[in-house]
């Protein structure tokens, strides 16, 4: 989802929400009414509310570059794809590049059915306690392009988390692309802590898979695809539960 930012009106127009979608869900940490959310939650100890904007943390920090994707295996873009491309592989490697509620230009769109397997380096998912991998996209309120996610170990046995795109009403449950990113690298909030970085956590213990080093996204299909900036926009994956791999 690209950003509605008003200095951006061109890249603004290239997306649009899908009418069937609705609202995108409440984001963590907002008030009942509501409410967009001003901060991370957690970020100063409180549920998010009335926290500062990421942007406004002159917190700059350096994370463990292995906690990213450090290779792109595949990219099979679909309709409506485009967007992001000129800046293969960095845009999806590394940590993400969060605006908060602005959401975010650093990202890859994916087009209608569009697949992107990423890979780890010196590290691998494994089952930890709580969520053990994040997906950034670029949502912001009232807007959501949704992807499923998938794990494997050797990169052919698949393991696929359920994502219901079309269930607005109960936040599109399994989906990536719902939650707002708050991590950025300028900004020092972690991008491995699903407390406040925000994005979609994703647990390997509800698959019953132990350990995993790549990591498949696809578009859901019940996106927006007009334009050259069509269906889910990826900016990053990050581990939150890690370990050298194995042997």
């Amino acid at each position: 989802m690209l950003s509605r930012s008003p200095a951006l009106p061109l890249l603004a127009a290239l997306v649009a929400c899908s009418p069937s979608k609705g609202d995108a869900p409440t984001p963590p940490g907002s008030t009942d009414s509501g409410a967009a959310d001003t901060g991370p939650p957690g970020a100063d100890g409180g549920d998010g509310g009335d926290t500062a904007d990421p942007g406004d943390t002159a917190a700059p920090a350096t994370w463990d570059p292995a906690s990213f994707a450090a290779e792109i295996v595949s990219y099979a873009p679909g309709d409506g794809a485009g967007f992001g491309q000129d800046q293969l592989p960095d845009i999806v490697l590394g940590p993400p590049q969060g605006l908060g509620e602005q959401g975010s230009l650093h990202v890859l769109s994916l087009g209608r059915g569009g697949e992107l397997v990423l890979a780890f380096d010196g590290l691998e998912l494994v089952d930890g306690p709580g969520p053990d991998l994040l997906v950034f996209e670029n949502p912001f309120p009232g807007w959501t392009e949704t992807a499923a996610v998938a794990v494997s170990e050797d990169g052919v046995e698949w393991h696929s988390f359920p994502c219901a795109a079309d269930d607005p009403d109960g936040g599109f449950p399994g989906c990536a692309g719902v939650g707002l990113v708050w991590s950025h690298p300028d900004n020092g909030v972690d991008p491995t802590d699903p407390a406040v970085a925000g994005g979609d956590a994703f647990d390997l213990a509800d698959l019953g898979v132990a350990r995993a080093r790549f990591v498949r996204v696809t578009d859901s299909g019940a996106n927006t695809y007009d334009g050259v900036a069509g269906g889910h926009d990826l900016d990053a994956i990050a581990i939150v539960n890690g370990e050298p791999p194995a042997g």
